[in-house]
């Protein structure tokens, strides 16, 4: 392309035009602080006003710094109330109300003091650059166990997990009871929730803190930029398998084991044949039970009268008594029945069981006189 050639300009970019004022040092994102004199309509024409309750172990705290609370809002024109009796708090706008998005502000600051967060950290959500956000986790997990083994896992031993949490993404992180306080930027708050989710879901917090320390490091490296972090960033893989997935990775054991087996000689291994052998199917369904309707007309009770049916049912009532009662008896019984016992040996009985040990004693002595006989013959002889 010679110098003497024009520049074609993109079609979608033909009408811009240079700005000089704006540079790259200027904070696109940057929130300026809203002024009185930024509320061009004057004094809100309507009251806006939110409650919250708080629970009673917190109202003894909430009386103590309420002063602090009262204060803290009437900087920016809101009036608050504390209910000792219903147990409530409740914040309005008042006619020195300048900034229309402060009442919300004010709302969430309410809701995180009944949630437990101190008066110092909770006064800091009227800043616009802070924000909060109420994770509720107790519906996640039924078990009652799992559930506070899990919502320990966020705070860690010694409160480690929750420190490194905190450092990683610049919030603030409370766990209390069924729900998890979070107050930081916006884009943090979207990090601590997904932590946190993950967490009850039993995945545990310390991969989504690696992955933040990965992401933090390669943030310092302006050639990262415009490229994909993923060959950066770990890949963790699911240990719980699916049943399918289980029934294939043993079928590939036993093939390897056979083909092991087969070349050293030895018999073959099967499935194990504990299992009870299958049905074979029908597509008919099976025998339709018979109703309790069908079984009196069966036996005739369908055809009793009330009496008749009152008279069978006392009378078998009598009998599963009568032999419920036997049984019973029979039991009660056992206790006074004499153990059988060895009888002493008579008089008779001794002198018998003496008489043959005698006769074979005197057959032994008469044996042992023959065999030294026969000895002193051979001697005489030789």
């Amino acid at each position: 392309m010679s110098d003497g050639d024009e520049v074609i300009a993109n079609k979608n970019k033909a009408h811009r035009k240079d700005k000089p004022w704006d540079t790259d040092d200027i904070d696109q994102w940057k929130i300026d602080v809203f002024q009185p004199s930024d509320n061009k309509a004057g004094a809100f024409t309507e009251e806006s006003s939110f409650a919250t309750l708080f629970p009673k172990y917190r109202e003894k705290y909430l009386r103590e710094v309420w002063s602090a609370v009262t204060r803290a809002l009437d900087t920016h024109g809101i009036a608050c109330t504390l209910d000792l009796v219903h147990g409530s708090m409740s914040v309005r706008t008042t006619r020195k109300t300048y900034d229309p998005y402060i009442i919300l502000k004010a709302r969430d600051m309410i809701k995180l003091l009944a949630r437990g967060v101190a008066v110092t950290q909770a006064v800091k959500i009227l800043d616009d650059s802070i924000a909060c956000d109420i994770i509720k986790i107790g519906t996640l997990v039924r078990n009652k166990e799992r559930f506070v083994k899990r919502r320990q896992r966020i705070i860690g031993p010694d409160g480690s997990t929750l420190k490194a949490i905190e450092l990683l993404t610049q919030c603030y992180v409370l766990v209390q009871g069924s729900t998890v306080s979070v107050m930081g930027p916006y884009k943090s708050l979207k990090e601590v929730r997904r932590i946190v989710l993950d967490c009850m879901k039993n995945i545990h917090p310390i991969y989504r803190i690696k992955e933040l320390m990965i992401r933090r490091e390669l943030a310092k490296d302006p050639k990262l930029a415009t490229e994909s972090w993923d060959r950066f960033l770990p890949q963790f893989r699911k240990r719980h398998l699916k049943t399918s997935e289980k029934t294939a990775k043993k079928n590939e054991i036993l093939e390897t084991k056979n083909a092991a087996r087969k070349a050293a000689g030895l018999p073959l291994d099967g499935p194990s044949q504990d299992k009870p052998a299958k049905k074979m199917y029908t597509p008919f369904p099976p025998a339709q039970l018979p109703r309790k309707v069908d079984l009196q007309l069966e036996s005739g009770e369908y055809f009793l009268k009330a009496h008749e049916k009152e008279a069978r049912e006392s009378a078998r009532r009598k009998q599963k008594q009568t032999e419920t009662t036997a049984k019973r008896r029979a039991e009660r019984a056992e206790v006074y029945v004499a153990p059988m016992e060895d009888a002493v040996p008579t008089v008779e009985e001794k002198r018998h069981r003496k008489r043959p040990t005698l006769a074979s004693e005197s057959a032994q002595g008469t044996n042992d006189q023959k065999r030294r006989k026969r000895h002193r013959t051979d001697d005489e002889i030789l």
